[in-house]
Protein backbone atom coordinates (compact mmCIF):
# COMPACT_ATOMS: atom_id res chain seq x y z
CA UNK A 1 0.00 0.00 0.00
CA UNK A 2 1.41 3.08 -1.24
CA UNK A 3 1.91 6.35 1.46
CA UNK A 4 -0.52 9.21 0.14
CA UNK A 5 -0.93 12.41 1.56
CA UNK A 6 -4.17 13.45 3.70
CA UNK A 7 -4.34 16.44 1.94
CA UNK A 8 -4.75 14.75 -1.55
CA UNK A 9 -6.53 11.45 0.09
CA UNK A 10 -9.39 13.52 1.36
CA UNK A 11 -9.40 15.96 -1.68
CA UNK A 12 -13.23 16.97 -2.70
CA UNK A 13 -14.04 15.52 -5.98
CA UNK A 14 -16.84 17.39 -6.68
CA UNK A 15 -18.90 20.70 -5.69
CA UNK A 16 -21.00 18.98 -3.36
CA UNK A 17 -17.41 17.41 -1.46
CA UNK A 18 -16.19 21.14 -0.77
CA UNK A 19 -16.65 23.05 2.32
CA UNK A 20 -16.40 26.48 3.40
CA UNK A 21 -16.40 27.72 -0.71
CA UNK A 22 -20.71 27.67 -0.61
CA UNK A 23 -20.14 31.12 -2.04
CA UNK A 24 -17.97 29.84 -5.00
CA UNK A 25 -19.54 26.73 -5.65
CA UNK A 26 -23.03 27.99 -5.61
CA UNK A 27 -21.86 30.78 -8.41
CA UNK A 28 -20.40 27.92 -10.89
CA UNK A 29 -22.84 25.68 -10.37
CA UNK A 30 -25.44 28.15 -11.71
CA UNK A 31 -22.95 29.31 -14.51
CA UNK A 32 -22.45 25.85 -15.48
CA UNK A 33 -26.42 24.77 -15.49
CA UNK A 34 -26.86 27.70 -17.55
CA UNK A 35 -23.65 26.80 -19.24
CA UNK A 36 -22.75 30.55 -19.46
CA UNK A 37 -19.33 29.94 -19.08
CA UNK A 38 -16.69 32.81 -18.97
CA UNK A 39 -13.51 31.99 -20.91
CA UNK A 40 -11.09 32.95 -17.54
CA UNK A 41 -11.63 32.15 -13.78
CA UNK A 42 -9.26 33.90 -11.33
CA UNK A 43 -9.65 32.14 -7.93
CA UNK A 44 -7.85 34.08 -5.07
CA UNK A 45 -7.24 33.15 -1.38
CA UNK A 46 -4.38 31.89 0.90
CA UNK A 47 -2.64 28.55 0.60
CA UNK A 48 -5.28 25.66 1.60
CA UNK A 49 -8.14 27.36 0.57
CA UNK A 50 -9.07 25.06 -2.23
CA UNK A 51 -8.08 27.25 -5.21
CA UNK A 52 -6.58 24.38 -7.25
CA UNK A 53 -8.92 21.90 -6.16
CA UNK A 54 -12.19 24.36 -7.46
CA UNK A 55 -9.79 24.21 -10.78
CA UNK A 56 -9.96 20.20 -10.90
CA UNK A 57 -13.87 20.38 -10.00
CA UNK A 58 -14.46 22.37 -12.59
CA UNK A 59 -12.38 20.97 -15.30
CA UNK A 60 -14.27 17.94 -14.75
CA UNK A 61 -17.28 19.75 -14.62
CA UNK A 62 -16.25 20.55 -18.09
CA UNK A 63 -15.70 17.57 -19.70
CA UNK A 64 -17.28 14.95 -17.67
CA UNK A 65 -18.54 12.33 -20.55
CA UNK A 66 -22.11 12.43 -19.07
CA UNK A 67 -21.88 16.54 -20.86
CA UNK A 68 -21.37 19.86 -19.10
CA UNK A 69 -23.05 19.92 -15.38
CA UNK A 70 -22.01 21.00 -12.04
CA UNK A 71 -22.02 17.42 -10.51
CA UNK A 72 -19.53 15.77 -12.44
CA UNK A 73 -20.00 12.01 -12.30
CA UNK A 74 -16.55 10.65 -10.80
CA UNK A 75 -16.57 7.61 -12.89
CA UNK A 76 -15.93 8.09 -16.26
CA UNK A 77 -12.65 8.04 -17.74
CA UNK A 78 -12.04 12.01 -18.29
CA UNK A 79 -13.19 12.34 -14.48
CA UNK A 80 -10.67 9.92 -13.07
CA UNK A 81 -7.93 10.92 -15.43
CA UNK A 82 -9.03 14.55 -13.84
CA UNK A 83 -8.43 13.26 -10.51
CA UNK A 84 -5.45 11.15 -11.50
CA UNK A 85 -3.55 13.91 -12.56
CA UNK A 86 -3.25 12.74 -16.30
CA UNK A 87 -5.41 14.22 -18.39
CA UNK A 88 -4.42 15.88 -21.56
CA UNK A 89 -6.71 18.38 -21.67
CA UNK A 90 -6.03 19.60 -18.18
CA UNK A 91 -2.75 21.30 -17.60
CA UNK A 92 -1.26 22.81 -14.61
CA UNK A 93 1.29 24.94 -14.68
CA UNK A 94 3.39 26.34 -11.67
CA UNK A 95 4.08 30.45 -12.23
CA UNK A 96 6.33 30.02 -9.28
CA UNK A 97 9.18 27.46 -10.70
CA UNK A 98 7.92 28.17 -14.20
CA UNK A 99 7.83 32.27 -14.71
CA UNK A 100 9.71 33.20 -17.88
CA UNK A 101 7.84 33.94 -21.11
CA UNK A 102 10.04 30.25 -22.17
CA UNK A 103 7.68 28.28 -20.26
CA UNK A 104 4.00 29.73 -21.02
CA UNK A 105 4.73 30.22 -24.76
CA UNK A 106 4.92 26.76 -25.48
CA UNK A 107 1.54 26.28 -23.46
CA UNK A 108 0.03 29.17 -25.23
CA UNK A 109 1.38 27.57 -28.63
CA UNK A 110 -0.85 24.48 -27.68
CA UNK A 111 -4.19 26.74 -27.48
CA UNK A 112 -4.68 26.81 -31.44
CA UNK A 113 -5.32 22.91 -31.17
CA UNK A 114 -8.58 21.68 -30.07
CA UNK A 115 -8.65 19.67 -26.86
CA UNK A 116 -7.34 15.99 -27.88
CA UNK A 117 -10.10 14.08 -25.58
CA UNK A 118 -13.17 16.28 -23.40
CA UNK A 119 -14.61 19.15 -24.99
CA UNK A 120 -12.50 21.82 -23.34
CA UNK A 121 -8.85 22.85 -22.78
CA UNK A 122 -8.36 23.86 -19.03
CA UNK A 123 -5.28 25.37 -18.50
CA UNK A 124 -4.73 26.09 -15.04
CA UNK A 125 -1.90 28.51 -14.05
CA UNK A 126 -0.85 28.52 -10.16
CA UNK A 127 0.75 30.78 -8.47
CA UNK A 128 0.00 33.51 -11.47
CA UNK A 129 1.02 36.47 -9.59
CA UNK A 130 4.97 35.25 -10.02
CA UNK A 131 4.77 35.41 -13.99
CA UNK A 132 7.55 37.83 -15.34
CA UNK A 133 5.76 41.03 -17.49
CA UNK A 134 7.08 39.65 -20.26
CA UNK A 135 5.02 36.02 -19.80
CA UNK A 136 1.94 38.43 -18.66
CA UNK A 137 2.35 40.05 -22.06
CA UNK A 138 2.86 36.93 -24.21
CA UNK A 139 -0.62 35.24 -22.69
CA UNK A 140 -2.97 38.57 -23.19
CA UNK A 141 -3.76 37.88 -26.82
CA UNK A 142 -5.11 34.79 -25.68
CA UNK A 143 -6.95 35.69 -23.06
CA UNK A 144 -8.50 38.67 -24.75
CA UNK A 145 -9.68 36.18 -27.77
CA UNK A 146 -9.34 32.97 -26.97
CA UNK A 147 -11.02 29.76 -28.91
CA UNK A 148 -14.12 28.51 -27.79
CA UNK A 149 -13.31 25.33 -26.21
CA UNK A 150 -10.39 26.93 -24.14
CA UNK A 151 -10.49 27.65 -20.44
CA UNK A 152 -8.19 29.56 -18.35
CA UNK A 153 -8.50 29.15 -14.61
CA UNK A 154 -5.80 31.47 -12.80
CA UNK A 155 -4.75 30.94 -9.29
CA UNK A 156 -3.14 33.25 -7.38
CA UNK A 157 -2.22 34.02 -2.93
CA UNK A 158 -1.39 37.96 -4.46
CA UNK A 159 -3.99 39.53 -6.64
CA UNK A 160 -2.35 42.96 -6.69
CA UNK A 161 0.64 42.21 -8.27
CA UNK A 162 -1.53 40.35 -11.47
CA UNK A 163 -1.48 43.44 -14.18
CA UNK A 164 -4.69 45.23 -14.15
CA UNK A 165 -5.20 43.95 -17.99
CA UNK A 166 -5.15 40.33 -16.87
CA UNK A 167 -7.48 41.07 -13.97
CA UNK A 168 -10.17 42.49 -16.26
CA UNK A 169 -10.37 39.74 -18.76
CA UNK A 170 -10.96 37.31 -15.68
CA UNK A 171 -14.15 36.35 -13.37
CA UNK A 172 -12.94 36.86 -9.61
CA UNK A 173 -13.61 34.27 -7.26
CA UNK A 174 -12.27 35.08 -3.43
CA UNK A 175 -12.02 31.48 -1.50
CA UNK A 176 -12.30 32.75 2.22
CA UNK A 177 -10.20 30.27 4.80
CA UNK A 178 -12.20 28.28 7.29
CA UNK A 179 -13.68 30.04 9.98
Amino acid sequence: MSYQVLARKYRPRNFEEMVGQEHVVQALSNALAQQRLHHAYLFTGTRGVGKTTVSRVLAKSLNCETGITSRPCGQCSVCRDIDAGRFVDYVELDAASNRGVDEIAPLLEQAIYKPVVGRFKVYMIDEVHMLTNTAFNAMLKTLEEPPEYLKFVLATTDPQKVPVTVLSRCLQFNLRPMA
